[in-house]
Parts: C-alpha cells; sequence; structure tokens
C-alpha cells in the first residue's frame, strides 16, 4: 500500500471515529482546495457529520457555483449560515462596504460580523467541528494539532489534514476526480470573500493572496483563533474501520 493511501485511510479512520464518538459533529467547509478532499472523504465515510459553510455576502461566483455542484454530486445537506442582516446593515452603513482596507481593526470588525458571528450560530449546540486546516498553509498555522480542543466555542475540533502539503491535496483531487473552485485555476491558492482574495505569483506564500497589504503573522479571519489557554489536548476518538 503507497504512502498516499495510507494518509488518506488514516484521515477517513479519523473522519469514522469523529461521527461515532460525536454524533452532532459538524464540518466547516469554505469549499477551497482542502475542504474539497474533506466533503470527498466524508461523504463516503462519515456522512453522519453535518456539513456547513458561511456565506459573508462577499463570495466570488465561482465558490457559490461550488456549492450547488457537491450538493448535486455528493446529495449531502449543505447548510448555510449568513451575517445577522440587520447588523450587517448598520455596519455597512457606519464603516462603508470597503472599511476593511483602512486598517487591521476594520478588517477584524469586518471579519468577525461576517465570518465569526455566524460561525458561533452554526456551532452552537454541536458536539464537535471539523475544518480543513493544515500547518503549511501559513506561519499562523504551523502548531494546527489533528486533534485540538476549541476554548472559545468549547468543543473539540479536529484537522484531519493538519500534516497534508499543498502536493497530497491536488494529488487526491486529480486521483478521485473530485470537482474545485475554478479560481484555483487561475493562480488563487486560498479564496476567501472576493474583495480581500486574489491570484499569487509563483512562488509566493499559499496565503499571500488573503489579505495580502497586512503582514503574515496577521493573516487570520478570526474563525481559527485561539484564546489565551488554548489546549490541544482532547481524549482520543474511537477507532473505526472505513465505511
Amino acid at each position: 500500500m503507497s504512502e498516499a493511501s495510507d494518509r488518506v485511510d488514516a484521515v477517513a479512520v479519523t473522519l469514522a471515529g469523529i461521527a461515532l464518538a460525536h454524533p452532532s459533529a459538524v464540518f466547516a467547509s469554505s469549499f477551497g482546495a482542502e475542504d474539497m478532499v474533506l466533503l470527498d472523504l466524508i461523504a463516503t465515510h462519515a456522512p453522519a457529520i453535518g456539513v456547513f459553510t458561511l456565506d459573508t455576502g462577499r463570495l466570488h461566483e465561482e465558490t457559490h457555483t461550488l456549492i450547488a455542484r457537491s450538493r448535486d454530486r455528493y446529495g449531502l445537506a449543505i447548510s448555510v449560515y449568513l451575517p445577522d442582516n440587520a447588523r450587517l446593515q448598520t455596519f455597512v452603513n457606519a464603516q462603508g462596504p470597503n472599511s476593511f482596507f483602512d486598517g487591521l481593526e476594520q478588517r477584524r470588525a469586518c471579519c468577525a460580523l461576517r465570518k465569526s458571528e455566524p460561525l458561533r450560530r452554526a456551532l452552537s449546540g454541536k458536539g464537535a467541528w471539523v475544518t480543513g486546516l493544515r500547518r503549511d498553509q501559513s506561519t499562523t498555522r504551523a502548531d494546527v494539532a489533528v486533534e485540538e480542543f476549541d476554548s472559545l466555542h468549547g468543543l473539540p475540533k479536529f484537522n484531519p489534514l493538519a500534516d497534508w502539503t499543498e502536493g497530497d491535496v491536488w494529488s487526491y483531487l486529480r486521483t478521485h476526480r473530485v470537482p474545485w473552485n475554478a479560481l484555483h485555476d487561475r493562480g488563487y491558492r486560498s479564496i476567501g470573500c472576493a474583495p480581500c482574495t486574489r491570484a499569487v505569483e509563483p512562488g509566493e506564500d499559499v496565503r499571500a493572496g488573503r489579505w495580502w497589504w497586512e503582514h503574515p503573522e496577521q493573516k487570520e479571519c478570526g474563525l481559527h483563533r485561539r484564546p489565551a489557554g488554548h489546549s490541544r489536548a482532547i481524549a482520543a476518538i474511537p477507532e473505526a474501520t472505513n465505511a
């Protein structure tokens, strides 16, 4: 058995174990390359894991197209969480639609409203959440563990692709003919909101196209913020055979 096959099998077993240990577990998908790997594996090995996405109101049309295509291909219910309309209207009226360009605090305020608050609602009452974080995506994610405890939301958090490389991700997508966001074919290696994402040049960091006007150590939207006292250790998930 190849190393790549072993790696895929390990993630499949992890996902099945999460579904077994946490019946209300959910997968937070942005429909980037990593998340399409996990969506494909969840559909095959752990369909009991719920799937949701955050529609910030500023997504690329290509992302919406992929969400619809994924629903058709996998037959999974994909819940969509949007910002609170009244709060968003107040914010835009006061700050303008593109205040995130004005400074770090303004950008974080926009992300908090469009991403962090909907995420809180999406995770409310859930037993665990799954993400596509990888360690080599950025300096802010270099110590991501496969299993963590998210003290901010008070539940276990799993990052099954933590030790995968970008090459591993694309090898899986191509081998298994998994659909991906058309923006990846235009040089976008990480995809978020349209105004805050651009294509990267050869040799640039994976997330160089996200908030490119900020320093690398600041490039997080708040979804994966780790408060003081954050714990990486949680109880081991039970073993589960591949479905």
